[in-house]
Order: structure tokens, then C-alpha cells, then sequence
């Protein structure tokens, strides 16, 4: 493993958008867009770090809530001096909208239900990179009705109402910091530049307001909500089908990636069981079972991962969250063990970042290879190991090499984009599996 280079900033409007056939979208991770607000490689870094603390955050507070509720306000927010947040997703995919087909990219969430954008005329909109979409100049926006018994609008979540006075669908959507938008639901047609150019009717939260301390990021237009379950508002609800697959990029690739649903290109060689949990159905939570330090299991009991009786605990994966964490008193175990694992190479006493366990480059410049990972789902066996191996688990930071798992004082544990950068995913809810496939995306 080398050290990492000063990266140049690509221009975001070269962006190559192959054409893609029916239910099948290109994907970039959102460092292609901001790299150039950044003045190298550490401080885009710092970035995602603190994104990544606010969104398990995020994630912890609603998850250890006493009502589990799916809104509310986050329990531990980064620094005010970031402007990263829960909300923030790390990669997005291009919709191309209405009838004018206006391109926007929107944030990829696996842990909310509701697809929305920016839609224009607005009251108060942020400035975005791409143009807004109007909804007066789509000829198939349509808005859609509702009455206080409407089973298309979500009234039972405290969110949405049901507006006596023109029969629209609104919602208000406060996030945890205190960013909101304001809109109402309605549909209107996405295309998809093969297949001859074949539309779908997708509905949509049509956001007039986003107000707050703090704006959404100006690459995005809105949020596409991945979530599980029946939501009736996710997009994998509205396609209807089994299949929803991704490979989601490497961090530093600059490639186009894909989201897909009804089918999957991979061969499925690793998988993990879905787990429902009826207090958090968005979520997707796996079977984790054993980790395996190269050939050297963490001595737990496969029952550290159960739920606990208030279905707190286990492990979900997450699209917004960068590094995997790991709850306090297993992480210092599996620290220990990969330490004594490493070989000939020199250890940081004191790294000074979130990261606890790092190691120094080698003066002469030689490749280092760390120990590998192994995660088992449900069993140990070959069909049940994800394998990582080097940038799926060790970061270049500020000159050293540093283990790319955290601890933290909760029971769950996300499972982060570091350890699934590049790998080609596939929920399959017909058998409650997610496909792990290694190496499918670059």
C-alpha cells in the first residue's frame, strides 16, 4: 500500500452519463463534485469524517430512542464549524425529470423512505449546481389528492397532513440540524436514455422551502430514499419487483457507477441474510455472525450481534456512513488482535485523530500489506465471508496508515461504505439476502 497523492479536482460538467436502459441509474460518489472546495486529499478527508460522525450519530439517536421514532432531533452533532450533517449521503444518482428532462443528481439514502427534490417555483429553495426542476413546465407533473382517510398520503406519520383546504398532500421535514423542507407529494414522469428513451411515473415529495441554519449541499437537488419495507413513498416500493443492486464507486475512482432494480449483473458469491426488525423496518440489518482477523477469530459470542429485547443492537448497512463502526467493548478486542496481527511495521503512539490504531509509511517507499478482515454472515463458510483486504480496511491519513473501523459507546454497528467501496451489492427481498460481490464496480 502506497501514500496517497495530491488528487486534482475534475470538472463536474465533463462527467461522462452513459446511457442507461429502464430502472437502471448512474451513480458518482459526491467527492467528484466537491474535491475542488478542498485544498488536498487530508482536508477532503477531515469532510467525510465528520459526515460520517454525524450521520452514526444521527443514526444511534433514532435507533436508542425510547419511542423509535424515524425523526427527531440528533443527540451528538459534529462541530458547528462543518457544515456536514446527518442528511448528507455520500453517493448520488442522475434523474433526468418531466418533460423537459432536466438532469439532477440526488443523494442515495438506504436509511429514509421519501424520494423528493427541489421543485420549482420556489419559496425558498437553495441554490443547487444543476438547473431546478419547474414543475409548470412539466406537462405530466400532476399533483396528487388526498382526504383525511387517503391511503397516498402518510398521515399517521406526524410529518404529512392531509391539507383540508386544496386536498394536497404536505409535509415538513425537520432535520437534526435544523435544516427543513417543506412541500407536497405529487408524481411526473423520469426518463431513461435507452431503451427508446422509455418514461415511468414516479411519485415524489415536490419541495418548495428548504429553510434553516443551514443549507443542503448545492451538488444535490433533493434525496432519494432507498429505505426498506412497504414504505409507499421509497423508490424500491414504486418499482415494485425483488431486485435492488448497486456498486457504489470507490472514493477516489471518478467513475460512474449504477443502481439497478429488477435485475443484478453479479454472480452473488457472498451473502448475508436481511433481518427484519418491526421497531426499525427501514433498515437494513444482516445476520453478522463471526470477524476473523487473517486466520485469528474475535473471541465473542455469535449472540453479541442478537437484538436485544427492545431490538436495539445488530448491524445495518448504510449508504451515508463511511467508516464501519464497531460498539466500544468489541472494538477494543478486534484492536487488539488486529495490532498483534501486523507485521514489520512501525505503530504511531499517539495518531491524534479518530482513528486509534495507526502505522507509519515505509521511508524507502515499499508497497505494506495489512491484515485482512473477514466477516462471516449467519456461518463460516466460503459463501458467507465478505473479504477485506487493504483500502477496505486501512486509510491514508495525514501520512500514516490507520485502521478504517471505529469504536463508539452504542450497542449497533453499521456496517460503512470504506468496507464496501467497489463492492457490487444486491438486495434481493424475495429471499431476505444481500449479495456481497467483491471488486464488481472499478
Amino acid at each position: 500500500m502506497q501514500a496517497r497523492k495530491r488528487f486534482m479536482s475534475l470538472d463536474p460538467t465533463k462527467l461522462p452519463d452513459p446511457p442507461m436502459p429502464s430502472y437502471t441509474f448512474t451513480v458518482y460518489h459526491r467527492d467528484v463534485f466537491e474535491k475542488s472546495k478542498f485544498k488536498d486529499y487530508d482536508s477532503l478527508l477531515d469532510n467525510r469524517l465528520a459526515r460520517c460522525h454525524a450521520r452514526a450519530s444521527y443514526l444511534a439517536s433514532i435507533l436508542e430512542s425510547q419511542n423509535g421514532a424515524i425523526r427527531g432531533e440528533v443527540l451528538e452533532l459534529v462541530p458547528k464549524s462543518t457544515d456536514a450533517f446527518y442528511r448528507n449521503g455520500e453517493y448520488v444518482a442522475t434523474f433526468l425529470i418531466g418533460t423537459q428532462m432536466i438532469k439532477n443528481y440526488l443523494l442515495i439514502d438506504t436509511g429514509s423512505d421519501l424520494v423528493w427534490w427541489q421543485c420549482g417555483p420556489c419559496v425558498a429553495c437553495y441554490k443547487q449546481d444543476q438547473p431546478l426542476y419547474d414543475s409548470t413546465a412539466s406537462k405530466t407533473f400532476r399533483i396528487i389528492g388526498c382526504d383525511k382517510y387517503s391511503l397516498r398520503c402518510r398521515t399517521v406519520d406526524p410529518a404529512f397532513q392531509c391539507n383540508q383546504e386544496n386536498f394536497e398532500c404536505r409535509y415538513d421535514l425537520v432535520y437534526g440540524d435544523h435544516v427543513q423542507t417543506k412541500g407536497f407529494i405529487a408524481d411526473d414522469l423520469i426518463t431513461f436514455n435507452l431503451d427508446d428513451h422509455r418514461t415511468i411515473r414516479i411519485t415524489f415529495g415536490c419541495s418548495k422551502d428548504q429553510t434553516g441554519e443551514k443549507n443542503f449541499s448545492a451538488f444535490s437537488a433533493g434525496i432519494l430514499g432507498l429505505g426498506r419495507g412497504d414504505g409507499q413513498y421509497s423508490l424500491p416500493s414504486q418499482f415494485g419487483g425483488h431486485i435492488m443492486s448497486m456498486c457504489l464507486p470507490t472514493f477516489n475512482s471518478g467513475k460512474p457507477s449504477i443502481l439497478s432494480f429488477h435485475t443484478s449483473k453479479w454472480p452473488r458469491a457472498t451473502s448475508a441474510k436481511l433481518l427484519f426488525n418491526y421497531r426499525y423496518p427501514i433498515f437494513y440489518y444482516v445476520n453478522i455472525y463471526k470477524v476473523f482477523v487473517n486466520d485469528r477469530e474475535v473471541p465473542v459470542s455469535p449472540s453479541w450481534w442478537k437484538f436485544t429485547s427492545d431490538m436495539n443492537g445488530g448491524m445495518i448497512v448504510d449508504t451515508g456512513t463511511t467508516f464501519t463502526r464497531l460498539p466500544h467493548d468489541f472494538y477494543v478486542v478486534f484492536r487488539y488482535i488486529y495490532r498483534a496481527e501486523v507485521e514489520d511495521i512501525p505503530m504511531v503512539e499517539d495518531p491524534g485523530n479518530i482513528f486509534d490504531t495507526c502505522y507509519k509509511e515505509d521511508p524507502s517507499g515499499r508497497n505494506l500489506y495489512f491484515p485482512v478482515v473477514k466477516l462471516y454472515f449467519g456461518s463460516v463458510n466460503s459463501s458467507t465471508m465478505l473479504l477485506l483486504t487493504q483500502e477496505r480496511v486501512i486509510v491514508n491519513y495525514r501520512g500514516v496508515y490507520c485502521l478504517a473501523f471505529v469504536g463508539w459507546d452504542s450497542d449497533l454497528s453499521i456496517l460503512g461504505m470504506t468496507q464496501l467501496q467497489g463492492v457490487g451489492l444486491t438486495f434481493d427481498s424475495s429471499t431476505s439476502t444481500l449479495s456481497f460481490d467483491i471488486d464488481a464496480c472499478d
